[in-house]
């Protein structure tokens, strides 16, 4: 639905027919999500929140957290989000660095703020291509500017995170078969000492490599109506086997039940 010449932001639809968890998911860029059918739980390591239809969550970049999806009754869990690139956000919170609630998951709750005001709007605007660039650009920044205006903040992360940046080579091709000392020279340090790094934080390299393809396919599951097949080969798995198997070891869900209740 976004405007494909913008890479800056982009809108997405989500559609879920059976409850589900996923837990330690990375949030690579800073995502509004407005609930507008079920409920929507999520926990970061120091936040925990439930939104119902209706209610907006605010995700800031580059951060873990766990979220359960539950569909109404008879019915599927459904949402639109928007993302943006850090410029963006940069530009509307710029002073929000030292903001520890702009570092964590908030809520905007249906009443008394009305967030899904806010969808029209965007979705009108992204939808458009005869919008001059100067009111495309203002228009597709709204969200933020009545965010900061009710008084919510979004704080950009460091980006000299191990984690981070292995994690931004891998997304380049997620297709390429990546190695550990391939990647480590990206980062101009050696294999060794990137394992070291990776290790200090709790994790390695072969985690992030398959958490990365996981968490790319749960999104295009989530938000597109590509076969299965076809988004296991997109994201690097060699067979739809091998995807499903790691797909329920990781969700503890089959990748087609994410659209078809089981």
């Amino acid at each position: 639905m976004s405007d494909p010449n913008d890479d800056s932001v982009r809108l997405f639809e989500i559609s879920q027919a059976t409850s589900a968890t996923f837990s330690a998911l990375y949030v690579r860029q800073t995502s509004l999500f407005f609930v507008l059918q079920g409920t929507k739980r999520v926990q970061s390591a120091r936040a925990e929140l439930l939104a119902s239809a209706g209610d907006l969550l605010v995700f800031p970049p580059r951060l873990l957290v766990s979220m359960e999806n539950r569909p109404d009754s008879d019915a599927q869990y459904r949402a639109v989000g928007l993302s943006y690139a850090d410029d963006l956000v940069a530009t509307t919170f710029g002073d929000a660095g030292s903001n520890r609630t702009a570092q964590d998951i908030q809520i905007v709750r249906n009443t008394p703020l009305r967030p899904h005001t806010l969808l029209p709007l965007i979705q009108d605007t992204l939808s458009r291509a005869d919008l001059p660039p100067a009111l495309h650009a203002r228009r597709v920044v709204e969200p933020l500017i009545w965010l900061r205006e009710a008084g919510y903040h979004i704080a950009l992360p460091s980006e000299n995170d191990p984690i981070v940046r292995v994690r931004q080579i891998i997304e380049t091709d997620l297709r390429a078969d990546w190695r550990a000392d391939a990647v480590a020279a990206h980062l101009n340090v050696s294999a060794s000492t990137m394992r070291r790094t990776l290790a200090q934080r709790g994790t390695g390299f072969a985690k992030i490599l398959l958490s990365t393809k996981l968490e790319h396919s749960l999104s295009m599951l989530h938000t597109t109506a590509l076969p299965v097949s076809e988004i296991a080969e997109r994201c690097g798995f060699k067979t739809p086997s091998h995807f499903a198997d790691a797909f329920r070891s990781r969700f503890g869900i089959r990748p087609r039940d994410i659209r078809h209740r089981p």
